[in-house]
């Protein structure tokens, strides 16, 4: 009878070949992906996961490739599984909650939303999809989600968008105005911040739509932030009567941050007025208010502003791009919903 031979060593090389043939096809399938090939990178995925079957980055890629495809029965038979493993990531339920939304199942997809953030209960991301699936079926607790993923990923900017977006179809004359800009702050250069520049910039118009701006407050909500902010706001209110445009609203909002710093910020600590009051220490406030004003209101007149200024321009821009803007937690001062 012949003895079999075992070599360890072998036994090694082959486990190592097979884990960087892995490898290789995972990374092959996401150049097929990046050029529109799905079929192709779905025929290397799936050879992939035959060497490793457990593996969740290989997984979400197959499933990606599937839904690109627009096959979302495989997509969901993909990702359905690895939602149940212990290390299951934030990305899964994304993934997951993405194919749901694809095919209108939002009884579904709000089940696994809800299964998602028991286990991932400080997510943004998890919050802002939720709510913009209650969105797509025009049920407006979407927003009750956005707001409980501000207050607790206070730096996740697409809760701030969705907010701020659904304030603003609202009477409500505060919070578009501080969501809008707070998210302005975290995702600065995107077509979504110039999309929010427009809603800011008609936001204060409707803000100083009434010369006393406390005439329409709901005394009720008895938010003691909101009547600080309309407080100091309705300070500003005769500036506003020669209209809303960007050298106005330095003015207005110069006035403002010196007046919330005398008044209120021991009590009400903000991140975005620290940072209006650190441009404003440093020069750079009108550049930022045209940054976000400028084209707005009149493009070939911020063109105009940025060729006359064009060193603080510069600066600011620099400035703008090299500094990270961090919300603290903490400093949520919404009405409990």
């Amino acid at each position: 009878m012949k003895k079999l031979i075992f070599f360890p060593g072998l036994f090694f090389l082959v486990l190592i070949s097979r884990s960087q043939d892995a490898s290789n096809l995972q990374e092959t399938g996401r150049s097929f992906m990046k050029q529109g090939d799905y079929a192709n990178a779905i025929m290397v995925f799936n050879r992939a996961v035959q060497q490793k079957p457990n593996d969740i980055g290989l997984l979400k890629d197959l499933t990606i490739a599937y839904y690109l495809q627009r096959d979302f029965n495989k997509a969901l038979e993909t990702i359905k599984p690895v939602l149940d493993k212990e290390d299951a990531d934030v990305q899964c339920f994304q993934i997951a909650g993405n194919i749901y939304k694809s095919t209108e199942d939002n009884k579904e997809g709000a089940k696994l939303y809800t299964k998602g953030l028991k286990k991932f209960p400080n997510s943004g991301a998890l919050y802002s999809e939720y709510g913009e699936l209650l969105w797509m079926k025009k049920d407006y607790d979407a927003i009750k989600q956005w707001e409980k993923g501000i207050e607790t990923d206070p730096n996740y900017p697409g809760n701030y968008y969705n907010a701020s977006k659904y304030y603003y179809f609202t009477y409500d004359k505060i919070w578009s105005l501080i969501y809008g800009e707070m998210f302005m702050n975290l995702e600065s250069y995107s077509p979504r911040s110039a999309e929010i520049k427009n809603i800011l910039l008609d936001g204060y118009k409707k803000l100083f739509a009434n010369a006393d701006l406390m005439k329409d407050y709901d005394s009720k909500k008895k938010n003691e932030f909101e009547k600080a902010f309309l407080t100091s706001m309705n300070k500003q209110s005769s500036i506003a009567s020669a209209g809303i445009e960007p050298e106005n609203l330095v003015m207005i909002r110069t006035r403002f941050i010196l007046d919330w710093f005398e008044n209120n910020g021991s009590k009400f600590p903000m991140r975005l007025f620290e940072y209006q009051k650190q441009l404003l220490q440093a020069g750079m406030f009108e550049a930022y208010n045209q940054w976000i004003f400028g084209a707005a209101a009149n493009l070939p007149s911020y063109q105009t502003w940025t060729q006359l200024h064009q060193d603080a321009y510069e600066d600011f821009n620099t400035f703008q791009r090299g500094r990270v803007f961090k919300v603290p937690t903490g400093q949520y001062y919404q009405t409990k919903f």
